[in-house]
């Protein structure tokens, strides 16, 4: 075992299942030999099936946290998950480019669960998230989170060409009938489709969380982009495959 990892954050939520979220992170940073480091945004009550509430954590107990982390630990990268609105989400972005510029940001934009619970308190202003979109590196939505994202779209795929300016975009296939498990990359400068495998899979709670954070740690342990996302692919499709229930196996 290597005697020093690369260091990498989760800010996300706490989910005590551990499909989701904060603690579903670190076991997959953990999988990919990086040392995961946490912040918790909110602390929610669910299961794999059922979201009950969510308790947002105060932005200040946020910041402050983040602050230590970076004051301590080299972190290349810093994966974010569910946060309570576009203001928070820039404030966090900003002060992890104000303590190290050359650090890379994925942000797995959840507005809504999967069972429908929306996580973000306001609607986003779009010229307010675009500014935080230039402080990213990647973004990871689905296709209904891409619409989200960009109301005055036509559809998922015109959205991600939308924001690709901005940042890195991987546009996720779960939600994509015509095109199942097809995921597509779209930089500033090129479009790259990453098709999944024909194994034998099933739906996985927590599994956007799992994928951004398996990019995360591929990204921060030097490999480049297009590699860290295809890397990334191939892991999460072995923790689809990995049983019949909503909770999936990072070990198998």
């Amino acid at each position: 075992m290597e005697a020093n990892r690369q260091i990498v954050l989760s800010i996300a939520g706490l989910d005590p299942s551990s499909g989701a979220g904060l603690l579903a992170d670190i076991k997959t940073f953990e999988q990919h030999k990086v040392y995961g480091l946490g912040v918790s945004s909110a602390q929610t009550l669910q299961n794999e099936n059922e979201f009950f509430a969510i308790r947002w954590e105060q932005e200040k107990d946020i910041l402050q946290s983040i602050d230590t982390m970076l004051s301590f630990y080299d972190v290349k990268a810093v994966k974010i998950g569910i946060v309570e609105n576009i203001g928070v989400l820039q404030k966090i972005v900003s002060l992890l480019h104000q303590k190290n510029k050359s650090i890379k940001i994925v942000w797995d934009t959840v507005i809504r669960s999967t069972s429908g619970f929306c996580f973000w308190n306001k609607e986003a202003d779009y010229d307010q998230l675009c500014q935080t979109l230039s402080m990213l590196h990647l973004i990871t939505p689905n296709y209904l989170e891409a619409v989200q994202l960009v109301p005055f779209a036509f559809d998922a795929k015109e959205a991600a060409k939308e924001l690709s300016p901005y940042c890195n975009v991987l546009l996720k296939g779960g939600h994509n009938e015509e095109e199942k498990g097809v995921d597509y990359l779209y930089t500033k400068k090129s479009f790259n489709k990453l098709k999944g495998s024909s194994n034998k899979m099933y739906t996985k709670h927590g599994s956007g969380c799992v994928l951004s954070a398996a990019i995360t740690a591929n990204l921060a342990s030097g490999t480049e982009l297009i590699a860290s996302c295809q890397k990334a692919k191939q892991y999460i499709e072995q923790f689809l495959s990995s049983n019949k229930s909503q909770l999936g196996y990072h070990y198998v």
